[in-house]
């Protein structure tokens, strides 16, 4: 028992919608996906690392775009975060978050155990919503590789 409430005692419970200016929250349906990579590079640039958030349906999105920018050679993963969020309507039928339950796992795994069908807010006043957060880092090149994409834009718009 000691052990438990030692452990709860030792929760940091933080708001990860806090001011992260390092903070992509990706949608499949409002942009491009390649709006969202080029934006991930930028941040990447400024910030050093670039975190990654979707909700539901956007969760492939964010995947992909993590993994485009890992096989080219740009990033390198730090972290992965899945959670499910409570949403709720307020008053005026638009969704609030209300509360997380979030696992945090090991660099390459993703507990997908929780996953369920139930990623709108179909069911009613109060719905859960699969979110995942994922953490990317520059790779060792990315400078390098920055550097040599911006050379040869500049090449090919002289020629055009």
């Amino acid at each position: 028992m000691e052990v438990i409430t030692e452990g709860v005692n030792n929760i940091n419970i933080t708001d990860s919608l806090s001011n992260k200016r390092n903070r992509i929250q990706v949608s499949n349906t409002k942009k491009p996906l390649f709006f969202y990579v080029n934006l991930a590079k930028r941040y990447m640039q400024q910030h050093n690392e670039v975190e990654l958030s979707a909700l539901g349906m956007a969760i492939a999105t964010v995947v992909t775009i993590a993994e485009i920018l890992k096989n080219n050679g740009l990033a390198v993963e730090q972290r992965i975060m899945t959670s499910t969020v409570d949403m709720r309507e307020d008053a005026g039928g638009r969704p609030i978050q209300k509360a997380k339950k979030k696992n945090q796992e090991p660099s390459g795994y993703v507990d997908d155990s929780h996953v369920g069908f139930n990623n709108s807010l179909i069911g009613g006043p109060s719905a859960p919503v699969n979110q995942i957060e994922i953490l990317l880092g520059k790779s060792e090149k990315f400078d390098e590789l920055m550097a040599a994409a911006q050379e040869e834009a500049l090449e090919y718009e002289e020629q055009n």
